[in-house]
């Protein structure tokens, strides 16, 4: 199953045209709360990667704070986490994108907007 992503470039474009953004990251809840993405378009969400993770070892699906037709931006440190996270949520029919290099990529992309 291959993940869909959007690129840091693709988010922040997304959100200069208004668009609402549904954003799931799947850090632990104290590097969350340190640091995470925020604009006034996103509604944010937190749920550490080991809950997904145990979604998919009991094949028990929790009730998330989200729609499955809703587009969910899935995002952590790097998008290795937040990959094996989509894939799962994907699999329980919910319609996510991995945001490509996840938080680190991002801040990257905002810097070299400002050089």
């Amino acid at each position: 199953m291959t993940t869909n992503k959007i690129t840091p470039k693709e988010l922040n474009e997304r959100l200069k045209r208004n668009e609402k953004v549904l954003l799931l990251d799947v850090r632990a809840e104290g590097k969350y709360q340190a640091e995470h993405i925020t604009a006034p378009q996103i509604e944010n969400f937190n749920i550490p990667k080991t809950n997904i993770f145990e979604m998919e070892e009991t094949k028990e699906e929790r009730k998330l704070p989200f729609q499955k037709k809703q587009e969910i931006i899935v995002t952590c440190t790097t998008g290795n986490s937040a990959a094996k996270c989509a894939r799962i949520l994907s699999s329980l029919d919910y319609k996510v994108k991995v945001l490509e290099g996840g938080l680190t990529a991002w801040k990257e992309y905002q810097k070299s907007r400002e050089e």
